[in-house]
């Protein structure tokens, strides 16, 4: 896998993430399991490395500028955040052990029933 691949892609996910609020789970993860043969675990593990960092900043400074999200949503998001810190370890900890066909399955479930909910809400 080359640097610039991985760039581009993280330039795909974080304009993705930036759109529609999505990224790693719905764009990383399948791009790096169909596009570059990542087994699950590594594909999960490594999107999750591209979360380390603070990589929405730039996109909720947009937000925030232009009066889309208030105090109040920045510290929603803070406190979403820390319940991801706790939740990834823990997530972490349960899909190690569990085969990758059972993981794929679950996240192709995951994903139809976003997609459904989304299409059919108003």
């Amino acid at each position: 896998m080359s640097a610039a691949y991985m760039i581009v892609l993280g330039v795909v996910a974080g304009m993705m993430s930036g759109i529609f609020g999505i990224g790693g789970g719905i764009i990383i993860v399948p791009i790096l399991l169909f596009v570059f043969g990542l087994k699950y675990h590594a594909a999960t593990g490594t999107s999750l490395v591209a979360l380390l960092l603070p990589v929405g900043f730039f996109g909720v400074w947009y937000y925030y500028k232009s009066g889309k999200i208030v105090d109040s949503d920045v510290l929603s998001g803070l406190m979403i955040a820390l319940g991801m810190f706790l939740g990834t370890y823990l997530g972490a900890k349960i899909a190690v052990p569990i085969p990758e066909v059972y993981l794929r399955k679950g996240f192709a479930f995951v994903l139809c029933a976003a997609a459904l909910k989304t299409w059919f809400s108003r």
